[in-house]
Parts: structure tokens; C-alpha cells; sequence
């Protein structure tokens, strides 16, 4: 399967209206839980629909799209931690530091393409992303599957371990917090 990335404009949406679906993946959520908290489950997925469409709209792109061909089969959501700021709110996910770190807070695989390496693939794709938008530090908040049976938006532990990620203190096992350190930006 070959995989190509591009990061989500305005232009991209109809792509991503696609991968997502009528309902937007994760129960109507549309990438809003992390910017509005529970807020999300409160709205119509319409209404979480057109507020992260603005979101695209008003730049910069807030993470980025895999395509087979012409098909959407991947989204990974990733930008300063301080475009999310419900995270702040979350106990399970304080910062241990104050250091500025970009965020990859959401991960979605379309069903029949799952297992397939997409998900570590948008990773990789998401550290350049980080990079050539000056992140020094990227962060993860995925599930550690042997502590959770959990389902995951946020992508599993091992995918970012693989990449380099290593674990910070984080106020609980079951969603620990994993850092990736780029070093000096150079764009």
C-alpha cells in the first residue's frame, strides 16, 4: 500500500468529510473533544462538523491526511499543545514541565486499511510536520494496551515507542504521556 500525506487546508476537506463520515468517526466528536472538552457530546456532530471546518478554514493546518491514490484512509491531528486547551483541563494528561511541546492528540484509521501501517506511518509523517513548524518536542497521550483494553483515538503505545517516543511522568499508567525530543528546529 502506498502511502502519501498532506497536510489538511480548506481544500482538503471534502477528504476528510469522507474519512470521517456522516457521523465523524469518533461519535461526533470531528477532532472538537480536545479543543471544547465534553462540550462535544453536548452539540449536535454538525455543529462539531462546521466548528472544526472553521478551524481548518482559519490555518494553520491542524494536522494531516494519508491517502491510498485518491482515497483518505488515515488522519492525525497534531499542533501546539496550546491550540487544545481542554488538555489542560484533564488530570490524566498534566504536563509534568511547562516546556512547549506540539501535541499529536488524535489518530483515526479508516476500518479496512487498519494494521496496515498507517497509523505509524501519519507518526512519522506528524514528526516532520512538527519540525518544519519549529516543535522541539512532540508529545503522545496514546493507550497502553496492557493496562487498557480501551479502544484508541489517541493510537497505542507501542506505534510511538517504535518511532523513538520514551514515557514522562504522567498521573496515570493506563494513559501515560510519551515525548519524542527533535533537538533545535532548522525551519
Amino acid at each position: 500500500m502506498e502511502l502519501t500525506t498532506r497536510p489538511l487546508t480548506a481544500g482538503l476537506w471534502p477528504a476528510f468529510e469522507t474519512l470521517f463520515g456522516e457521523k465523524g468517526a469518533k461519535s461526533g466528536c470531528w477532532c472538537m473533544y480536545w479543543r471544547i472538552g465534553s462540550l462535544y457530546r453536548r452539540q449536535a456532530g454538525a455543529q462539531n462538523r462546521d466548528a472544526f471546518r472553521a478551524v481548518v478554514e482559519a490555518g494553520p493546518p491542524p494536522g494531516l491526511l494519508a491517502f491510498v491514490a485518491a482515497d483518505p484512509v488515515g488522519w492525525c491531528q497534531i499542533g501546539p499543545r496550546r491550540s487544545i486547551p481542554h488538555i489542560d483541563r484533564l488530570w490524566r494528561l498534566r504536563s509534568p514541565d511547562r516546556k512547549p511541546v506540539w501535541s499529536i492528540s488524535c489518530l483515526y484509521v479508516a476500518k479496512d486499511v487498519r494494521r496496515q501501517g498507517v497509523a505509524s506511518h501519519l507518526v512519522k509523517e506528524a514528526i516532520d510536520f512538527g519540525r518544519s513548524g519549529g516543535a522541539t518536542i512532540i508529545e503522545a497521550y496514546p493507550i497502553d494496551r496492557r493496562m487498557s483494553p480501551s479502544s484508541s483515538s489517541t493510537g497505542f503505545m507501542t506505534t510511538f515507542e517504535r518511532l523513538g517516543f520514551r514515557p514522562v511522568p504522567s498521573p496515570t499508567p493506563e494513559r501515560p504521556i510519551l515525548r519524542l525530543e527533535l533537538g533545535h528546529a532548522t525551519g
